[in-house]
Parts: structure tokens; sequence; C-alpha cells
């Protein structure tokens, strides 16, 4: 799967070295745009997003964020006044869409206040969720328009998958490529008689992979412990799975692994080494958990709903 999004984020009485207005977009979790208070200009962030767009599109929207700066700025300090808040707070905005791997599509749009959800678009049923009373203020202004409801929904419908699908031919060779995960496995006393075998993979792209422990075959659920999918920094994405060694235990124990069709089975060695057993490739789903890189100083993780 694939997904585009955008998030703004408006700081209140920012202190030194911080923008008021920050905007980023992504291509999965790729930059490819950004603008912000300080700069006052929308600039890409990726080379085959510069070569790709005309020159006028960048004015264009630099205009257009210029307004939503200025739109947050208002926004922010109604919220403020009614939440009877002074100080550092924040206001967020992400939108975007999903093109999934069977070729249906997602879109979502959605505002936080100081990290927490504060209103939810519907876009089947052009309404807004509202998570508190202030947010409901805003839910009864918002919803008296009718067409900028209709726009909402024609935008993360339409347009913004239209968008997707040029941004991934684009940058196919960087976005369409497979890197396997390097998996390393160890184990380490955590603590005296206590035993914790660490399964880690890193340097893998797409992000969506799976990783179980096994004991003698059978899967490990309960007692498993699992680290987010996060980016590396360099393009690619790390994380782990944990669990603890039965005192005495004389069970064997392997982590799982599977990216991109291909299945691989690690033993626990008796050194901190890494040891590949099978490699073979297997047909069926991956399970998708994707970690999003934060924009600006805070951010929120979006929770999975149903759109």
């Amino acid at each position: 799967s694939h997904s585009l999004r955008y998030f703004r984020l408006g700081v209140s009485d920012p202190g030194h070295g911080i923008p008021e207005f920050i905007s980023v977009g992504y291509v999965d979790s790729h930059p490819i745009t950004t603008y912000d208070s300080v700069s006052r200009r929308k600039e890409p962030r990726a080379l085959w997003v510069a070569e790709n767009l005309a020159p006028d599109h960048w004015e264009r929207h630099t205009q257009l964020l210029r307004g939503w700066q200025q739109t947050f700025t208002v926004e922010l300090k109604q919220l403020r006044h009614h939440y009877n808040h002074s100080g550092l707070h924040t206001y967020q905005r992400m939108m975007g869409c999903e093109l999934l791997e069977d070729g249906s599509t997602t879109g979502f749009l959605q505002y936080a206040y100081d990290g927490q959800d504060f209103l939810i678009f519907n876009k089947d049923t052009l309404s807004w969720m509202a998570m508190d009373n202030v947010a409901h203020i805003t839910k009864r202004a918002w919803e008296a328009n009718r067409h900028e409801l209709q726009y909402q929904k024609n935008w993360l419908e339409e347009e913004c998958i239209a968008c997707l699908k040029r941004f991934l031919e684009y940058g196919k060779d960087t976005l369409q490529r497979t890197e396997p995960p390097l998996v390393r496995v160890n184990r380490k006393e955590t603590s005296p008689g206590i035993t914790t075998l660490h399964c880690r993979a890193h340097g893998f792209y797409p992000p969506e992979i799976s990783m179980i422990w096994k004991k003698n075959g059978e899967e490990i659920i309960q007692e498993m412990d699992s680290g987010d999918i996060l980016p590396s920094g360099d393009g690619t994405y790390q994380t782990w799975v944990s669990v603890e060694l039965e005192p005495q235990s004389s069970a064997v124990y392997t982590c799982h692994v599977q990216h991109g069709g291909v299945h691989t089975v690690h033993q626990v060695p008796w050194e901190s080494e890494t040891i590949p057993l099978v490699m073979k490739a297997v047909a069926g789903s991956i399970v998708l958990a994707i970690a999003l890189a934060g924009v600006g100083i805070l951010a929120w993780r979006r929770r999975r709903r149903a759109t």
C-alpha cells in the first residue's frame, strides 16, 4: 500500500527557532514538500518532486499556504479562548489518502489540539466527529457549509488519489523498490534467572513487515513484546520483537520474519549471532504496521478508523 499525507502544525507563543506554522507533505514516509512561517515558501524535499512539478505550482501553493498560516493563527487563538488556555499550545491538521494493495482506497481528514484528537471528518456522512464540548462548537459551524463538506469528500476520494498515483510514477525508483531486512537474533540476561530473546530487523523497505516468535513451532502471542516500525532516517525502517525465555527450558525458539513475500526463520544462537536457517517465498498477506515520522515539535498518531 502507499499513502499521501499532508500535516499542518500551528504553535502559539513559539520559542526561539520554532516556526509558528509548518506544513509538510509525505508520500509513504518520504517528505516531498515543506513550508514554514519563517521561509514563507513551499519547497520540494525530494529531487524527483522538484524535477516533475512545474514552477508555477510552487508559487500558487505558496500563496495558498500563506492563507492557511493565517487561518491556523486565528483558529488556534479561538481554541485557546474557548479552553481558557495561555502559553504554548498546538493545533494540527492531517489529511490524505491511501491506495491499498487490492486497488481500494481510503481517505482521512482530522484535527488535533495539543496532540489529542479534536475533530475527525466522516466523508461518507459528510459530518465531523467532535471529541469534546469545544470541538462541538467548531463542528456546528463547519457542518453548516455543505459545499465545503462535499469539496473535502471529493478531494479525498478523487484528487488526492490522482496526486498519489502521479507521485508514485515520479518517484518509482525510490518508492517502489524493495530492500530486505537485516535480522539479528540474540539473548540477554535482563535480571537474575531471567533471559530475554531479542529479534531485531533493520534496513528494510517498504515498511510492511511481520515478525513473530515461535516455541517448538507454535506461535507465541501473549508473552511477546514488540516495538513500533520506525524510520531509520535513511529511507529504510527498523523494528523488533522479544520474548522471555522460560527458566531451564529446552524448547527451541525461532524468530519468523516475513517481508515482501519472503519468509526467513532465525533460531536463537547460544552466542549473540544471527543464524538464518530457512528462506522461502511465501504467498499471502503481510501484516500492515506503519509508523510515521513526526512533524514539527509535536505530532499525534492517527487512530485507524473506518472511512
